[in-house]
């Protein structure tokens, strides 16, 4: 898959046709895995570090995790970021022996213009139930939430309630929380809620860009790794 000569207009093109397929209705009953994925590069050039960390749900403890070195040509362009990096995490995502039960994309999942942030992009591409977790407000609009862990306030967005805002650590800014694909809005912010340990960013996508940061300065090595009990790796 290579998104480099697509223009805006067929980007958002794709993404009207990708909205069609997504599925705001709940696929496994039970989850037992969830991944998140990541990128980073360096700046100035076209190469991108691309990471899925799996771990345990609810415990949260890194089971497994894939990396891959890639390179794109697309533009960081708000509202289009799945351009940028789904190409790469499908890359990682391939390398996985056994898929998650759920993937975290660090991003928008329908809290998007055309509902059809990175999480859903991945989600449809990849057939994989997907929730989104960003950092930042994209799109809608939501009621002022309490200063206490846990508070959250739904994101009402083209008449609807679309995700939530989440705060995860008492007095800090919030994260935003939305179903991407074959997750619906309500089961993606308790889910997510099971994510939440010590800090502001939930574990799974905590923990994969903690991987492709150490893997973009040379201290962690491309493929799939596994990881023991105890934290040493194998594989």
């Amino acid at each position: 898959m290579n998104y480099d000569s697509l223009s805006l207009v067929e980007a958002t093109n794709i993404q009207l046709e990708l909205r069609q397929k997504v599925s705001l209705i709940t696929q496994p009953e039970n989850v037992y895995t969830i991944a998140g994925g990541d990128i980073s590069h360096n700046k100035d050039t076209d190469i991108i570090y691309a990471g899925i960390v799996v771990l345990s749900y609810p415990q949260m403890v890194v089971q497994s995790y894939a990396l891959v070195q890639s390179a794109t040509k697309f533009p960081y362009v708000p509202q289009y970021l799945g351009f940028r990096e789904v190409p790469a995490l499908l890359e990682a995502w391939k390398l996985l022996p056994v898929k998650p039960d759920i993937m975290v994309l660090d991003g928008q999942g329908i809290t998007h213009p055309r509902e059809c942030g990175i999480a859903s992009h991945f989600g449809v591409l990849a057939g994989q139930p997907s929730i989104g977790c960003a950092k930042n407000m994209l799109f809608g609009s939501y009621k002022p939430l309490g200063l206490e862990k846990f508070s959250e306030s739904a994101i009402i967005a083209n008449g609807g309630i679309k995700g939530y805002a989440l705060r995860t650590k008492k007095d800090v800014k919030p994260v935003y929380i939305s179903p991407g694909h074959m997750v619906s809005v309500e089961d993606s912010i308790d889910i997510m809620k099971n994510c939440v340990l010590k800090h502001r960013i939930p574990e799974p996508t905590r923990m994969a860009h903690e991987k492709v940061n150490l893997f973009r300065i040379g201290k962690l090595k491309p493929g799939y790794h596994t990881v023991s009990v105890q934290g040493s790796l194998f594989g």
